[in-house]
């Protein structure tokens, strides 16, 4: 079986490499192009090009998706599937190139969390379980009939990072399940419940500020949710604060939403119900350190409170 695969950022990595260790003929990898990245805004290639070239496949930058002579190249390929893992959003004339169709692999259990983010808002919002879903594509974006879904539990302290690492494994087994199954003739598609839908919008700055108005535990879910990236974050004497690791502390109230109620052993936070204490934190032009690292060179005043965030 012929394959094209399409994916750019290190999510998709796993599944690139799962697929050639199973001996999959990949024509051709796409990828978006090199650019600049870091401090010194060198051009570096996506993680995808790189895994690629290690493993000796042929890699194409597609610039524009909608160019007509993007899909006369992969045309040429006469692939038989095309698999997508964290692309973009491929046009009509693309996805259906290959002669059995083009499958996308999603990071959440369809049609929950339709969208950019789901692995963030499976945990901002406090779910117990997510997984990954392999589908069809249609034109509709994330809508197509489900092929395979494989299911994990979400501990309540998991972050998004620990869960996007996760996925990814898990969502390499599923595509190779995949390919296979469509190969043996053992898959087919179901449609999706769209009464059941949810969505993942993209995250925004906005999105990212603390809720502490809210609950403990829906506070500590935002936290988690968003650490390490983009990461949630506060305003403290004027200066932005990152937050990055937290914990439901306790149920008592001891002042207005946003309040530090104590800074030993640990910074605790008044929420609109319950406190959370703070773990790992980034002061704004500062590197990531523990709460406790931090109260060792700064003085908090009595009536300190994070500012903002009140939704």
């Amino acid at each position: 079986m012929r394959l094209v695969f399409m994916g750019t950022p290190d999510f998709a990595v796993p599944s690139l490499r799962a697929l050639h260790a199973a001996g999959y003929e990949i024509v051709r990898v796409v990828t978006s192009p090199d650019k600049p990245r870091g401090r010194g805004r060198q051009m570096s290639p996506t993680p995808v090009k790189v895994a690629a070239l290690e493993l000796g496949l042929p890699v194409f930058e597609a610039h524009d998706l909608h160019d007509p002579a993007f899909a006369d190249i992969l045309r040429e390929d006469a692939a038989d599937l095309f698999v997508i893992v964290a692309f973009r959003i491929l046009p009509e004339s693309v996805f259906t190139l290959p002669r059995i169709g083009s499958f996308n692999l999603h990071a959440s259990l369809l049609p929950r969390y339709r969208g950019a983010a789901p692995i963030n808002w499976v945990l901002m919002r406090g779910d117990t379980e997510s997984g990954v879903t392999t589908f069809f594509l249609q034109k509709k974006v994330d809508t197509g009939g489900i092929l395979l879904q494989r299911r994990v539990p979400l501990h309540e302290n998991m972050s998004a990072g620990e869960l996007h690492d996760l996925l990814a494994a898990v969502g390499a087994e599923a595509v190779v399940d995949t390919v296979r199954g469509i190969e043996g003739g053992t898959l087919e598609t179901r449609p999706q419940e769209d009464s059941r839908a949810t969505t993942a919008p993209k995250i925004f700055r906005e999105s990212c500020e603390v809720p502490w108005a809210k609950s403990a535990r829906e506070v500590h879910d935002h936290i988690r949710g968003l650490s390490p990236h983009p990461a949630a974050w506060s305003m403290l004497d004027g200066k932005e604060m990152k937050l990055l690791e937290s914990r439901v502390a306790e149920e008592q109230s001891h002042g207005a939403p946003g309040t530090i109620v104590a800074t030993a052993p640990e910074l605790l936070v008044q929420c609109g119900r319950g406190t959370v204490a703070l773990h790992v934190i980034k002061p704004e032009g500062k590197k990531a350190m523990s709460a406790e690292e931090y109260l060792r060179g700064h003085r908090i005043a009595s009536d300190a409170r994070f500012g903002g965030g009140e939704g």
